[in-house]
């Protein structure tokens, strides 16, 4: 999400490169019926993003999803959720990962959610961010690799992803941002192979 160890640094310039011409977008047919409060991921907490922070969307009618989205929050699993529930922040990513695997669900994965800062990356994937700090392995524990690449394996399998390095990235692959995440201790190898053998269980 950000590159400071002090805290989550979405305001400003950088979100606002991945926001632009997002709210007059325009809307070629009415959207599909929406029920307050449903996930799409079973056993995730809903906690809305305020609608300043996502487009509403058809996907993959409208956009083909072929990406998942690997963030770190750079704080707390409560100051991600915080962030997203505030329109003044423009960000947020579909779901939210805890050290003891719990996840939330902020936006609906067949709406834009504004968490990668390039429109186009926005529109293809599915975001996910997880609490801790990029510098800190401590930060990565067993539970919430497990639970986070379930949530991704999941997510591969509802749209075909191919789960490789190429279509499950880091924020910082992502072009025209400047972040870092998920940084230099997510173990890539480890999480791609416990989302191949959750997709096959």
């Amino acid at each position: 999400m950000a590159t400071s160890r002090r805290g989550l640094l979405i305001g400003g310039a950088v979100v606002a490169l991945g926001t632009i011409g997002y709210l007059n977008a325009p809307q070629a047919r009415p959207h599909k019926p929406r029920k307050a409060g449903a996930i799409d991921y079973a056993g995730a907490q809903w906690v809305a993003a305020a609608s300043a922070n996502w487009r509403m969307a058809d996907r993959p009618d409208d956009y083909a999803v072929d990406r998942v989205v690997i963030h770190v929050v750079q704080g707390s699993f409560d100051s991600a959720l915080k962030t997203f529930e505030d329109p003044e922040n423009r960000a947020a990513a579909h779901y939210v990962v805890r050290k003891d695997g719990h996840i939330a669900q902020t936006v609906r994965e067949m709406d834009v959610a504004f968490h990668s800062g390039n429109r186009k990356y926005n529109e293809r994937s599915v975001g996910i961010e997880h609490e801790g700090f990029v510098e800190e392995a401590s930060s990565f524990t067993d539970a919430m690799y497990a639970s986070s690449a379930r949530l991704t394996a999941a997510i591969c399998a509802r749209y075909r992803i191919a789960v490789d390095r190429t279509h499950i990235i880091g924020h910082v692959e992502v072009p025209g941002t400047d972040h870092t995440d998920p940084g230099p201790y997510w173990d890539w190898p480890r999480y791609l192979s416990l989302v191949g053998a959750a997709g096959r269980a």
